[in-house]
């Protein structure tokens, strides 16, 4: 995403801008995984609505990996040897318009991943071959230290939900709705956000 296009964004538009990725590059194959970037997210999405959970957490989970289109080191791959920061990428164009709860969702799911890797034994387990390739290039499970780092972060309970989903949106056999079912969700938090409300 080139520095024009995110001076560009507005309140106005970024629910469009974001729906115009998934609708344009949600196809796109999520490598190592038996779904598209789309399905992916928006399967993630589509559990957390269907369990009634929070709508920080929905919209959280549906926008999770946006950064793999907003980066510019570009998508992830099987081939990689380096992390593309693709977490830290999504939640920066984000930042301006929603929630700091949504946006450490987004900033923080590839540290949750570390995080239960690093407190739960069994979790490494759910992984994915792509997720523990991923997860190598990301550091790995983190230290005693970041660990109580991360556990400080209010939001820490929330973010674990979200990356929890991100681990269950793989299914291909799983049909959801499409971004713009989403998008009136999306776009209340955005004005709520920018209205200095809270949600």
């Amino acid at each position: 995403m080139s520095k024009q296009e995110f001076s560009s964004l507005t309140q106005q538009n970024i629910v469009a801008f974001l729906g115009d990725i998934f609708d344009r590059c949600g196809d796109e194959e999520y490598l190592g995984e038996p779904v598209t970037m789309a399905q992916h997210m928006l399967q993630g999405a589509t559990i957390a609505e269907q369990n009634g959970q929070d709508e920080d957490i929905i919209v959280g989970a549906l926008l999770h990996d946006i950064g793999h289109f907003t980066s510019e080191f570009g998508t992830f791959s099987m081939d990689d040897t380096e992390d593309r920061y693709h977490e830290k990428a999504g939640a920066k164009v984000l930042a301006e318009f929603f929630p700091t709860v949504i946006t450490d969702c987004v900033r923080y799911h590839v540290a949750a991943k570390r995080y239960l890797c690093a407190t739960k034994p069994d979790y490494f387990k759910r992984l994915s071959s792509a997720s523990i390739h991923s997860l190598n290039l990301q550091g790995g499970p983190l230290t005693p230290e970041e660990v109580g780092e991360f556990e400080r972060n209010p939001n820490l309970k929330k973010i674990v939900q979200v990356r929890y989903l991100d681990d269950a949106g793989k299914r291909a056999d799983m049909k959801t709705p499409d971004f713009w079912h989403f998008a009136p969700m999306v776009q209340r938090i955005v004005d709520l956000y920018c209205s200095g409300k809270t949600v």
